[in-house]
């Protein structure tokens, strides 16, 4: 049962950073006419920075930004 529920909230919390990636590109086109894939990159970046974050042991750090990034 704990697999199960592990295997859930990974599957959404994969889906909502799709859904937020799909939100922006539809967000993008809709204003500019124009598919800008520039925030890609930045979510890409976000998500190395986070892990060598994590990895380095600066877990606070990790917190910190992701509250700044909202």
């Amino acid at each position: 049962m704990k697999i199960i529920l592990e295997q859930l909230l990974n599957g959404l919390t994969i889906g909502s950073f799709y859904a937020l990636i799909a939100l922006g590109y539809s967000m993008v086109y809709g204003v500019m006419k124009l598919i800008n894939f520039a925030h890609g990159d930045l979510f890409a970046l976000g998500s190395y920075l986070g892990f060598t974050l994590l990895v380095s042991g600066s877990a606070y750090a990790t917190v910190t930004f992701g509250i700044w990034a909202v």
